[in-house]
């Protein structure tokens, strides 16, 4: 293995900004509860980065990255065994034109910090229900039934997924529809918030959310243009094509929104650029700029109005994870069978308006449905049985006085009254 300096200091700065995206995310989160709340929803994604990169050490990253076939890992590099930077092992799979060019650890610590955000984005659309405990054991047996699996099927060059040519360059499939599906059926599990659609429930703090927005943004960059696993021509399109796409989302997200109800607000505009961000990913080192821009205003108006879904068929979503998160997902993913180009990324395929045909949008469509039929049955099945054990959701009691002193005895805010 041929170890690169250069790609390797950009491996470990973009998993740096891969894990300060979980931060963002609670803060983009927080600010959209009410204040009584906000606590809980901050301790859930910062939880999240305790107790999955644990468990990612002790089995995650084996049976995600190990070679046991194309369905599951091993337990090779449990403990992160044989990956130590010294050594010259090679990752299965990650030969030829896949040889990585950073040393296997740091690839796994890069990696941990995707599998420490995807369940925290869960968190968005069961906000004020959640018991603690049982959503610290949730997240824990998710990782390991629904994320390892399903990263092991499309990440890893042994898995079955990506053996069959789907493409998902930074997490499409692996992150966001796989979370937002997940998020979908724990919210059937546990029901709508009491008082929903009888009582305001407004965001306490917007500045938060848009605090937060920014420190995604930030760190998407790393989230995507990491991905490349090299600072090369690689990482430079995918920083620019999450840039545009971001931008391009977040204005006509806006626009629709005020075509709609007469104004642009500030939580459009966040939400409208994290839609951006969430479709790019699975296209950002597989498109050309110009394919990122259209993605992103696409994804910005399809997810705006994708929120209707909610009041349609009549779930609580509280924090829009389905309408950003799923659709957003589930949009770029197919779009790169459109957009794809290998004139950005030899090793990606040509999309139908490359002159590719119509193959790649037939792997994309398989890798989806696959994801959603993994993910939401598991994760539906895991949620009702822990809410039947030890029960998923808070009381009506701790419900009415807050996540934040019912889970944790503490306040968000010295002063003023809890809304």
């Amino acid at each position: 293995m041929q170890i690169d300096a250069g790609s390797t200091a950009w491996v470990l700065v973009a998993a740096a900004l891969v894990l300060f995206m979980t931060p963002g995310l609670a803060f983009f989160y927080g600010g959209m509860v009410r204040a009584k709340h906000v606590l809980g929803m901050l301790m859930q994604n910062f939880f999240a980065m305790g107790l999955i990169s644990v468990l990612w050490a002790l089995v995650g990253f084996s049976l995600a990255f190990g070679d046991g076939g194309g369905l599951i890992g091993n337990f090779k590099f449990a403990g992160l065994a044989h990956l130590a930077s010294t050594t010259k092992a090679v990752l299965p799979g990650y030969t030829g034109n896949f040889a990585l060019v950073v040393p296997p650890l740091a690839f796994a610590a890069y990696q941990m910090m995707f599998a420490v955000i995807t369940p925290a984005l869960i968190t968005g659309a069961t906000a004020d229900r959640l018991k603690f405990s049982a959503y610290a054991l949730f997240i824990g047996a998710w990782l390991i039934l629904v994320y390892c699996p399903i990263a092991h099927w499309v990440f890893a060059p042994t898995g079955w997924l990506f053996k069959r040519g789907a493409l998902d360059f930074a997490g499409g499939a692996v992150v966001h529809i796989n979370a937002g599906i997940a998020a979908l059926a724990v919210v059937l599990v546990i029901g709508k918030r009491k008082g929903y659609q009888r009582e305001p429930m407004p965001p306490h703090s917007l500045p938060l959310t848009l605090l937060g927005t920014g420190i995604l943004w930030f760190g998407w960059f790393g989230f995507n243009a990491g991905s490349a696993l090299g600072a090369n021509a690689l990482a430079a399109q995918a920083f620019m094509n999450t840039h545009l796409a971001a931008a391009a989302a977040m204005c006509t997200w806006l626009l629709a929104e005020r075509i709609k109800g007469g104004h642009a607000t500030t939580l459009g505009a966040a939400s409208g650029a994290v839609a951006g961000l969430v479709a790019i990913t699975p296209c950002a080192g597989f498109v050309n700029s110009m394919g990122a821009l259209a993605i992103g205003g696409i994804a910005g108006a399809v997810c705006f109005l994708a929120l209707a879904l909610k009041n349609k068929f009549r779930f609580d979503d509280a924090l829009d994870v389905i309408g950003v998160h799923l659709v957003g997902g589930l949009l770029g993913s197919l779009l790169l069978g459109f957009f794809a180009t290998k004139g950005v990324n030899p090793l990606g395929a040509d999309g139908i308006f490359a002159g590719g045909g119509a193959s790649l949008l037939g792997q994309q469509v398989l890798a989806v449905g696959v994801t959603l039929a993994w993910s939401g049955t598991v994760s539906f099945l895991l949620a009702t049985v822990i809410h039947k054990t030890i029960g998923l959701r808070v009381n009506d009691e701790d419900e009415s006085t807050g996540l934040d002193l019912s889970q944790h005895a503490e306040t968000a805010y010295a002063f003023g009254g809890r809304m």
